[in-house]
């Protein structure tokens, strides 16, 4: 009975909550975005046997989202984002308050009251993307192949629509844990390093845009918005070409593997698009990670000041 109040009266129970709210707030803000960046980055169809004409250019994303509407209706920006709000929010939860834990750990200041320095931050970022990166990869193998299923890339029947559980289950099923876990190499590559530049970048533009903000804290909502979405630039911009790969690996089904692996999607999407397909629908990301990262961190800190004067307020009256 008395858990949960204990829970939110440490700093550690406020930063998992609000790190929840702020994941899942990222995901309502972003998702349709994230629906066209997948199929941005998809390969082209295999050209049939006995057609020489060249393959068509790859549509812009305006293109792209005019024929996602006409074809499929606006439902369609929104597949799949079961599968990651309903998951995002233990999973933000952990990863701000492995990030809160590990950066007051790496750090070297004597006082609890100072902020840790931006060498911590880079490195508690790097770990925190390793470690969620086994919360992440399955959620988002499902939720790429619902976001694809639309567009013809079918694992189930015409018309046999199913959610991110029947998509898991059919996975598991067909693939076996090896197949749940598809591209997870490849996520620890992309998100260690992205998730050092995230916090790092965040922790930076804030300071500079608020100064003593870090220590005080105090800064607006605009700040935190800014803040936010430079460092969901920052990350993105640093990470997307290993971005293109994760998405092609874990688009594809065992059976008819096109890709045998990291390095072989690399040289093969390479070799027959062009060295501008690892940048293919970075235009869409950043958009949607200024969104996304933005509200992210103005959720996350909103709630945490939230709670923390709720918090404060229950024990003044329980002290009365």
């Amino acid at each position: 009975m008395e858990f949960w109040p204990e829970f939110l009266a440490s700093s550690g129970g406020r930063e998992f909550v609000a790190g929840g709210v702020g994941g899942m707030a990222g995901v309502l803000a972003g998702h349709p975005l994230d629906t066209l960046r997948i199929r941005l980055q998809q390969p082209p169809p295999p050209v049939s046997p006995g057609i020489v004409d060249a393959p068509s250019r790859p549509p812009s994303a305006a293109r792209l989202l005019r024929g996602i509407l006409r074809a499929e209706g606006p439902a369609a920006l929104y597949r799949g984002m079961a599968a990651p709000l309903a998951s995002v929010a233990f999973q933000n939860a952990m990863v701000f308050q492995v990030y809160a834990i590990l950066s007051r750990s790496l750090g070297s200041e004597s006082s609890t009251s100072e902020p840790p320095s931006y060498a911590s931050v880079a490195l508690a970022g790097v770990g925190t993307g390793a470690l969620q990166t086994l919360i992440l990869s399955p959620v988002e193998l499902v939720k790429i192949r619902l976001q694809l299923e639309a567009a013809g890339h079918k694992h189930r029947r015409p018309g046999d629509h199913h959610g991110p559980v029947d998509m898991a289950r059919d996975i598991f099923r067909r693939e076996g844990l090896r197949g749940i876990y598809r591209g997870l190499t490849v996520t620890a590559l992309r998100d260690a390093p992205a998730h050092g530049v995230y916090f790092w970048t965040y922790e930076y533009a804030r300071e500079r845009l608020h100064p003593g903000c870090r220590r005080g804290g105090g800064e607006s909502l605009a700040t935190m918005l800014v803040s936010g979405g430079l460092a969901g630039v920052a990350s993105w911009v640093c990470c997307y070409p290993l971005d293109v790969v994760k998405s092609r690996l874990q688009a594809q089904a065992s059976p008819a593997a096109r890709y045998r692996g990291v390095v072989d999607c690399f040289r093969r999407s390479v070799r027959e698009e062009g060295l501008p397909v690892l940048w293919r629908g970075l235009g869409t990301a950043v958009a949607r990670a200024f969104v996304v990262n933005g509200a992210i961190f103005s959720a996350y800190e909103l709630a945490l000041r939230f709670l923390a004067s709720g918090n404060g307020q229950r024990m003044v009256m329980e002290e009365n």
